[in-house]
């Protein structure tokens, strides 16, 4: 039995904790796509640390923890994160296992993802210039190499090769950029890589399955940054849906039972792209400011709204959510009033699906003001104890999105959940 825990917004809703307060249900957790591109963020006695790559599951030392084959991996990024989890007292290599079929980035990845974000100007995308979407590209365009790969004798070889192929690429872009310190370290990272277990993914985790344990998939970034599904082309490179679990860790759909999907109690997004309930005036600055609304992995400050939840129903159905987790709940504490976005203006006519093309559209959200409760919700663990308003907010969400809020976090503890 496989459920699935992901994000249905723009990225940044809180997964690692959320992961983390679920993984104790599970024997296996396991991440079934993106790459050190996504920062999800946790607080382990007190301290806070950021996973970019290694299942949120690590921290409990009887869970295995799988990295999939649908993820492409930065070998020295995973170094890092392994010595900060060491130095908390995980033994990573007792229970952490990568697919040897986990597409690898190289140096040159990143230098093709910077040259080509430079090269749109005022148009870029918001690239976290991590590699991301040029070693994709080399997935589909079967030139990639493998974490398998390491384990054959011709892979300085075959990295050679790609690297040429780069290099004529990087030329075509005048990069000029000596990135010969990055492959000293990727290669150096190689050598700790090869010491990791390594295994076939899809057997593996299908044995599991079949002996009865529990798997846990973890996405990353958010469903409406899908390479499909999501605000095209300002979106991240792989499929961020609950459909990427089969592709990305080789499990059949059937296999597939709870989809828990997780929003914040507001909305945030990162780079480019576009965003109907962004506000930027003084509500805006609060969210930003009292939610710490500033990227994990980069630091870039987020853009904050209001909830949108024509695109929060969209997300819900083309993952097939069973269950809600709302985050950040207690960032609304201060508010005299809170807004949820219910439908579209486009072109006049009031809409509720998400079109074609959002950044080619004027959309102008319509909206239900809600009363704030205006009270400190961080200390409660009880839903009965919440504040009468908040439970109007809450009961509005579920009679729209026709898929109930079942937790609700109110801080950035790892106890601070309360059950609805």
């Amino acid at each position: 039995m496989v459920d699935v825990i992901l994000g249905l917004q723009w990225g940044d809703e809180g997964k690692g904790k959320i992961v983390d307060f679920f993984a104790k249900n599970y024997d296996l957790i396991a991440r079934f796509q993106g790459g050190p591109n996504a920062g999800h963020t946790l607080y382990v006695n007190d301290k806070k640390i950021v996973l970019h790559q290694i299942p949120s599951g690590i921290f409990h030392e009887d869970k295995i923890n799988l990295i999939g084959n649908g993820v492409v991996l930065d070998a020295v990024t995973l170094k890092k994160e392994c010595d900060a989890v060491a130095e908390m007292g995980v033994d990573y290599r007792k229970n952490l296992f990568i697919s040897e079929r986990t597409h690898l980035i190289l140096p040159t990845h990143r230098a093709l993802d910077k040259a080509s974000e430079l090269s749109k100007g005022t148009d870029k995308i918001g690239s976290t210039l991590k590699g991301i979407g040029p070693a994709y590209m080399d997935k589909t365009g079967r030139n990639g190499l493998r974490v398998g790969d390491l384990l054959d004798k011709n892979f300085t070889t075959q990295y050679i090769r790609l690297r040429l192929k780069h290099q004529r690429l990087l030329d075509n872009f005048n990069f000029q950029e000596d990135i010969s310190k990055w492959e000293e370290e990727f290669f150096e990272a190689l050598e700790f890589l090869r010491e990791f277990k390594i295994v076939n993914g899809e057997y593996f985790i299908n044995e599991k399955i079949s002996q009865g344990k529990r798997v846990l998939a973890e996405g990353a970034q958010g469903s409406m940054l899908d390479v499909d599904f999501g605000t095209f082309p300002y979106v991240t490179s792989s499929s961020t849906i609950s459909a990427g679990v089969c592709s990305g860790l080789g499990i059949a759909p059937q296999k597939i039972k709870e989809v828990i999907g997780i929003t914040k109690a507001y909305c945030t997004r990162v780079g480019s792209g576009p965003f109907p309930t962004e506000l930027t005036d003084e509500t805006g600055d609060f969210l930003r400011n009292a939610g710490n609304e500033f990227g994990s992995t980069t630091g870039r400050p987020r853009r904050c709204g209001w909830i949108d939840l024509v695109a929060l129903q969209f997300a819900c159905m083309i993952n097939g959510v069973t269950q809600l987790v709302m985050t950040k709940a207690d960032i609304l504490d201060g508010l005299d009033e809170l807004k949820v976005c219910n439908s579209y203006k486009i072109n006049g006519e009031e809409k509720n699906y998400i079109p074609f093309q959002m950044s080619r559209m004027d959309i102008e959200p319509l909206y239900k003001t809600f009363e704030g409760w205006k009270r400190d919700i961080s200390a409660i663990s009880h839903y009965g104890d919440m504040p009468g308003q908040m439970n109007t907010y809450i009961d509005y969400l579920n009679n729209f999105l026709k898929v109930p809020v079942k937790y609700i976090s109110n801080g950035p503890g790892r106890e601070q959940i309360v059950t609805v």
